[in-house]
């Protein structure tokens, strides 16, 4: 668990993290990104929260590697851009579990949405990585691969993953 002063932006709590914010308030000005407050993805964890701690750890660890961070950090958002409630999506006939058909929806989502960098569309299409067979191609989509495996064990077992503590400021 990390904790971090708050800040708020577009009405979403953020890590109060300069950098970062500027890598991905337009993102989070999207309605469609923002909806995705009313899905839950793991335990109580809404699909919104978990696509912002993805990102931040993604963040932080890129950055500090000297990687493409912005990258991580919007592919990392963006990674469950998939839009409905996994939990009883009843599938289309000729679709797979959700776990190996999610990647590419988000991915359309996204790019329907954003223009986007290749590294970005690779975090978002192999986020799902070993439970897809194809590796990533790039760090920063193995760092939000790994941050996402570790955030959705935290979320599912309901244990805190950023703590955001309250602040003054919104953006």
């Amino acid at each position: 668990m990390m904790e971090f002063s708050e800040m708020l932006v577009h009405g979403i709590s953020l890590p109060a993290d300069e950098e970062y914010i500027a890598a991905v308030a337009d993102l989070l000005a999207s309605e469609e990104v923002r909806s995705m407050e009313q899905y839950t993805q793991h335990g109580g964890t809404t699909c919104l929260r978990h696509s912002i701690n993805v990102s931040y750890l993604a963040f932080r660890y890129c950055k500090q590697q000297g990687w493409n961070a912005v990258a991580a950090a919007r592919g990392g958002l963006l990674h469950d851009l998939f839009l409905y409630d996994w939990h009883d999506y009843e599938r289309k006939p000729g679709e797979r579990l959700h776990g190996f058909e999610h990647p590419r929806k988000a991915l359309e989502n996204a790019e329907r949405l954003f223009e986007l960098t290749d590294v970005e569309r690779d975090v978002i299409l192999r986020h799902m990585f070993p439970l897809t067979l194809t590796p990533p191609k790039t760090k920063e989509a193995y760092s939000v691969t790994m941050f996402d495996k570790y955030c959705s064990l935290m979320e599912t077992f309901r244990r805190p993953v950023l703590v955001l503590r309250p602040a003054a400021q919104s953006v």
